[in-house]
């Protein structure tokens, strides 16, 4: 077996679905600059997700919509702002 194949960060970490607001905690080794306070009362990393199994439509089995044109709006704007600068 190769030696230091496996990440050395392998830790619990608390995985948000930003869209429902749902958690889970399970082990990996992303990184994360965020912590939250888990139900035992311990701080983990957090890594926010905009969609999981939680809330999407293939596993819930309910259409939701969720806000990106909004966010397309935005981007737009902001693309806009800055191509009249570069020009």
């Amino acid at each position: 077996m190769k030696q230091d194949l496996h990440p050395t960060n392998y830790r619990l970490v608390v995985f948000k679905d930003m869209s429902d607001e749902s958690t889970i905690l399970t082990k990996s080794c992303i990184d994360s600059k965020e912590t939250i306070i888990w139900e035992d009362g311990n701080e983990y990393p957090v890594a926010k997700l905009e969609i999981s199994a939680s809330s999407h439509p293939f596993y819930t089995g309910k259409v939701k919509l969720i806000d990106t044109a909004g966010r397309v709006d935005k981007f737009r704007t902001r693309y806009k702002s800055h191509q009249s600068k570069v020009q």
